[in-house]
């Protein structure tokens, strides 16, 4: 399938970056708008980069327009927020909700986002539980497709530091023969290629992808 232009929000973090890079790499794929705060780094022909205010509701139905397909790996941590819920929410699930409506609003009919394993907004842990909330938000926009990607612990080198995330990483390589498959570690890089290869062939309606789907869709 061929795309006129894409969307991708998020490029600069650890599934994002990977995207960036496959979609870069895509002969089929001609324009690739990225989102962001403020100017992105790399220069490409095929980059538009398109800085705007995630307060402004308008921006995203601005920057959406046009889209063949939409990408979204963002989200923060505590440490980043200073353990404020509220501005945590602002970001896992304002951004997310309102880049969905602009693509409801127009009519993109392929939206791609980053969740986690064991989402479910009835969750004790708040983590969990906000990405139930959004999934569930978006779910009743009823999208043309809309796929969900729910990695479990990811594997590779973020820009910054988090050092539970890195503990769990090097407990789980050697427990990885013993885990059941939907809980296995996964590399981010396998993460956004599958992204990328799902985005060519969408499945209609709601889509959720664990490591099995996400590892199957490599095949496509």
């Amino acid at each position: 399938m061929k795309f006129n232009q894409v969307t991708l929000f998020g490029a600069s973090g650890l599934i994002g970056s990977y995207l960036l890079k496959y979609l870069l790499k895509d002969s089929e794929v001609h324009l690739i708008n990225i989102i962001s705060r403020k100017p992105f780094y790399l220069k490409h022909d095929k980059i538009n980069n398109i800085v705007i205010d995630f307060t402004d509701l308008n921006s995203f139905s601005i920057c959406t327009k046009k889209s063949d397909a939409v990408f979204v790996s963002i989200g923060t941590t505590m440490a980043k927020v200073n353990g404020n819920k509220s501005e945590y929410r602002k970001i896992d699930f304002d951004i997310i909700f309102n880049i969905a409506k602009a693509c409801k609003k127009n009519s993109v009919k392929n939206l791609l986002f980053v969740s986690s394993l064991g989402a479910d907004s009835n969750a004790s842990s708040f983590y969990l539980s906000l990405k139930g909330d959004i999934e569930d938000a978006v779910e009743k926009l009823k999208l043309t497709s809309t796929s969900i990607f729910r990695p479990s612990v990811l594997l590779g080198n973020r820009n910054e530091a988090r050092f539970m995330e890195r503990i769990a990483q090097i407990i789980m390589s050697y427990l990885i023969i013993f885990i059941p498959s939907k809980y296995k570690p996964i590399d981010a890089d396998i993460v956004a290629k599958s992204m990328v290869n799902t985005s060519k062939n969408p499945k209609p309606g709601f889509n959720l992808y664990h490591y099995k789907e996400i590892k199957d869709q490599l095949l496509n």
